[in-house]
């Protein structure tokens, strides 16, 4: 069996792709199907940038490329704290809804498979996370990336409302 870092596939820049999901599509004419296919894929660097893609072509290569490239385009900066979320969130998009929950060092990636690759290649290390709602896996990867998005650095939260840490995380025994 290949070890975790065989299984990453890393290009010339350092950038972890994966391909997540390929279908065949077909467009109906007058003459019959045109059948091409639609390729959905993530690019990180394995620090916290992360990009999603789709690609449509005739040939599965050339879509899976023009998904590569617009996940490159697309990349944005996630706010991680040691390997795992800073606290628990959630995600939507269309039916998707994603609930992302950080995990103690050790834990791994407890995720289903396309919420798994985004989190490899975003560099989380350690987060428990579950679909509710489709499972469509275009709807679940943006519902990931909008929900590792929203996360924010609770210490710069605190200080722009001017209240502790600890208040901001819930964590305060609330008798003031």
């Amino acid at each position: 069996m290949a070890t975790k870092a065989e299984q990453l596939a890393v290009d010339s820049e350092g950038f972890i792709e994966q391909l997540i999901n390929v279908r065949r599509v077909a467009k109906v004419v007058k003459g019959g199907r045109i059948f091409g296919f639609s390729a959905l894929t993530v690019v990180g660097d394995g620090n916290g940038r992360v990009g999603i893609g789709r690609g449509k072509a005739r040939e599965v290569p050339v879509a899976v490329q023009k998904a590569m490239d617009e996940a490159r385009r697309n990349m944005r900066k996630v706010k991680l704290k040691k390997g795992t979320l800073h606290y628990a969130t959630v995600g939507r998009h269309g039916a998707a809804q994603v609930v992302m929950r950080p995990a103690s060092a050790g834990t791994g990636i407890i995720a289903g498979g396309t919420m798994r690759a985004i989190f490899e290649a975003a560099g989380v290390k350690d987060v428990l996370a579950k679909v509710i709602g489709t499972t469509n896996p275009i709807n679940v990867a943006r519902a990931t990336v909008a929900g590792l998005l929203g996360v924010q650095n609770p210490r710069q939260v605190a200080i722009r409302r001017g209240k502790s840490v600890d208040q901001i995380l819930g964590k305060d025994s609330g008798d003031d």
